[in-house]
Parts: C-alpha cells; sequence; structure tokens
C-alpha cells in the first residue's frame, strides 16, 4: 500500500502504519545521536512502499525522519545503484558488468535482455515490467556472468538460462535462484 496523498498537483508521501513501526525498530538499532547511520534502510523502505522508486516526495518523507536536509538525503540516494529516483518497471534486472562477467558472456546476456524485452539498457518495457539497468559489481565474481532481478541474484548463465528465466517471471513463475551451472559430482 501506498500511502500517498495528493495535495493539489504534488503528492504527499507518508511512511505506512506498518512501515512506521519498522522504522522504530531500525532506530533502535542506532544510539539517538546517530539516527542518520538508518538512511539506507530507511530509503530501502520508502523505496519498496513507494513501488520501487524514490519520488521527491518519498525523500522528504525520508529526510524529515533523520532531521536531515532532503539533498543530503538524495546525494546518499543517488550515490547507490540499488536506489531509483526515477519510476522503474516490476521486474529490476541489474546486469553486471565487471571484468570477471564481462569475460564469461555479460555482454550476450545483455543483448539477450535486450532483444527479449526489446528496450535497451536504460529503459523499461512498455508494459512496466521489466527494466534494465547496468550494474557495476554485484559481487558474485566467481559465479559470472550474473544478474539480479528485485532481490534474487542469478549467477553462472547461459543465453538458454535467461531465456527461462524470463519466460518464467512472464508466465507468473518464480525462476529458480542462485547458480545455474550444471555441477558435475565427483564419485572420489
Amino acid at each position: 500500500m501506498n500511502a500517498i496523498t495528493n495535495h493539489g498537483h504534488q503528492e504527499i508521501f507518508n511512511f505506512t502504519d506498518e512501515n512506521e513501526k519498522e522504522i522504530e525498530r531500525i532506530f533502535s538499532r542506532y544510539p539517538a545521536e546517530g539516527k542518520r547511520s538508518a538512511t539506507l534502510p530507511l530509503l530501502d523502505l520508502a523505496q519498496r512502499q513507494n513501488g520501487g522508486w524514490l519520488s521527491d516526495s518519498a525523500l522528504q518523507a525520508v529526510a524529515h525522519k533523520l532531521n536531515l536536509p532532503k539533498l543530503t538525503v538524495k546525494s546518499v540516494a543517488s550515490f547507490y545503484t540499488m536506489f531509483h529516483l526515477e519510476p522503474v518497471g516490476k521486474n529490476v534486472i541489474e546486469v553486471c558488468k565487471t571484468l570477471s562477467c564481462k569475460l564469461n558472456g555479460a555482454d550476450k546476456i545483455q543483448e539477450t535482455l535486450e532483444n527479449i524485452l526489446k528496450i535497451k539498457l536504460g529503459e523499461t518495457d512498455e508494459s512496466g515490467n521489466f527494466t534494465l539497468l547496468p550494474c557495476e559489481c554485484l559481487g558474485a565474481c566467481v559465479n559470472a556472468p550474473v544478474i539480479k532481478i528485485n532481490d534474487n541474484y542469478y549467477e553462472d548463465l547461459s543465453i538458454e538460462n535467461v531465456y527461462q528465466i524470463i519466460e518464467d517471471i512472464q508466465n507468473g513463475k518464480k525462476p529458480k535462484i542462485g547458480s545455474y551451472r550444471a555441477e558435475k559430482v565427483s564419485s572420489c
């Protein structure tokens, strides 16, 4: 539920009652004078409540909770690729672009996703189901190439795996999370 009210032309973001309780729980982890340490968790909470992105109103609500200027909160949000300052699709696909992934086929994975979804990197499809974004590093180099869809990692990918993952999502199924490596078990 988005607790957003429309006042004239400007929407006002308010945390839901459930998220207000979560904010109190988050704040309890930090000393009173260290409230600003909760910036990342509050941004994440606001983004999840706001449909996957941080509007100016959501940024203002976070800033208010932290007693910080909105510009300070926005500068933090704009630094991290996990936060989105523009609307995104229901499924945000991040393609790892580091050397390990590139050497193991990330460019072909990206090209395949662009062809399947009929969008380029940085775009959202017409249905609003998918946004395709680059990511500098997903921290799973040993399992390259890797993509992340929302909160889930898909590793050791082949072109065929990518087709299956997208097909599963389009058909309302949950694709297998984790490694797609066909592991061989030694008898030794």
